[in-house]
């Protein structure tokens, strides 16, 4: 009965199996008790019936008269024969006992009622197949009944499902659409009854105001601080031309004056992805720089391998296949692949991070601690890191990364490796 009404089915076939459940107890209950009804009267009324035409029987017989008996009717007694009267009763009548009784004999129904007066035995008989005919007809018509009222309550169940869901389904698709979310979004709570429906608009109406505050504050706190750090940025890249323009750093110092432009280069284009995703447009701001995944993967292996071998690991580089040219945007490729790779490195004592092109996209792989399953989900989630944390870090890399891959219908999943290590799969295409 309970799987009946599960949580994965709709409010509304809950309510239709309601109604026709409702309805198959009170036809059924409805249809024994007139069978049950019916059963009672027809043994009263033909017992009533039968033991008047047996008394008068009786009279005719001691009378010695001819029996004046209806057609198919018989009367037996073991004392008397007449045209209509036989002394003893058939072999699949002797054994009656005293009262009413039905019987049924190649094909054929019998009313019996069976009189004893002292030494005497009377026996009244009937064929009443006709009666059975009829009644087995009632009872067709019961069934019929029982069967047409479970399908009307079917239909008005489902109707009336319909009727009473409506609003809530209207509710729920201008709950879904984005436009909800914007500042002038109308109220919904007037669009409804003061009822449920109406109560649960204006619960609505205030969860999504305390969202669009929430979600204004973000962006303002986004934006301002993406605005802020440009000007330093600004300054950064500026004083590195005029060094670099200056000419009288030695290789070393211009390698590093170069690393320093390079990640100057890329905290602008963070703050830019950063200030997008604030304001949930990363491609709606001008042509964005494009790149392909090749030229991307020797770009980070450049910046990132030196700092592994510094830590004793090894960064490997594998083609599965050789890599599509297909172009992706630069500073959302970017940000996903260092995130992985920083966090790989940073993650892992001892021996290699990974880097595999893969068919449809890349993974990043180590030979780490690994992340439990129990937190691969949560892995992603602002603000989470996983055991083992350590650093200043505030657990926003990954969700950085999700929300990237997110944007640009990009799949990423996380597996552990064997017999120890972490995998990040990314899917571009």
């Amino acid at each position: 009965m309970m799987r009946l009404f599960r949580r994965e089915h709709r409010l509304s076939r809950r309510i239709v199996i309601a109604f026709v459940l409702m309805a198959a107890v009170i036809s059924a209950l409805f249809s024994v008790g007139i069978i049950v009804v019916v059963q009672v009267v027809e043994k009263q009324l033909l017992t009533n019936t039968l033991h008047g035409d047996l008394t008068l029987a009786m009279a005719q017989s001691s009378a010695g008269r001819n029996l004046d008996l209806q057609p198919g009717s018989r009367f037996y007694h073991d004392s008397l024969s007449t045209e209509n009267e036989l002394s003893e009763p058939p072999e699949w009548l002797g054994n009656l006992d005293s009262g009413f009784h039905e019987v049924f004999r190649e094909g054929q129904a019998y009313h019996a009622l069976v009189y004893e007066q002292g030494d005497e035995r009377f026996l009244f008989l009937r064929d009443q197949s006709d009666f059975e005919r009829r009644e087995r007809a009632l009872f067709l018509i019961v069934l019929a009944g029982f069967l047409l009222s479970v399908i009307a309550a079917w239909i008005l169940g489902y109707l009336l499902a319909r009727r009473i869901m409506a609003p809530v389904s209207r509710l729920a698709n201008q709950v879904r659409k984005r436009d909800q979310l914007l500042l002038l979004a109308p109220p919904l709570a007037p669009d409804y009854a003061d009822d449920e429906v109406g109560q649960l608009a204006a619960a609505f109406d205030g969860a999504l105001a305390q969202l669009r505050q929430a979600l204004e504050r973000e962006r303002f706190f986004t934006s301002d601080v993406s605005h802020e750090l440009r000007t330093p940025l600004t300054v950064i890249a500026t004083s590195c031309e005029l060094l670099q323009a200056a000419n009288t750093l030695s290789e070393k110092q211009q390698n590093q004056l170069q690393r320093i432009q390079r990640s100057a280069q890329e905290m602008r284009e963070l703050v830019h992805t950063f200030l997008q995703l604030a304001r949930d447009n990363l491609n709606g701001e001008g042509p964005a720089d494009r790149t392909t995944l090749a030229r991307m993967v020797q770009e980070q292996v450049q910046q990132w391998r030196p700092i592994a071998e510094a830590k004793g690991l090894q960064l490997l580089v594998e083609e599965e296949v050789p890599p599509a040219d297909r172009q992706f945007n630069t500073p959302l490729l970017r940000a996903v692949l260092a995130n992985l790779l920083r966090n790989a490195v940073h993650y892992t004592d001892s021996g290699f991070v990974r880097l595999v092109v893969t068919a449809d996209g890349f993974r990043v792989e180590d030979s780490g601690k690994g992340i439990d399953e129990t937190q691969q989900e949560a892995i992603f989630r602002p603000f989470v890191r996983g055991e083992g944390a350590r650093g200043e870090g505030l657990g926003l890399g990954l969700s950085l990364v999700k929300r990237i891959c997110a944007h640009q219908g990009w799949q990423i999943n996380l597996g552990n490796l064997q017999p120890v290590g972490s995998c990040f799969s990314v899917q571009l295409f």
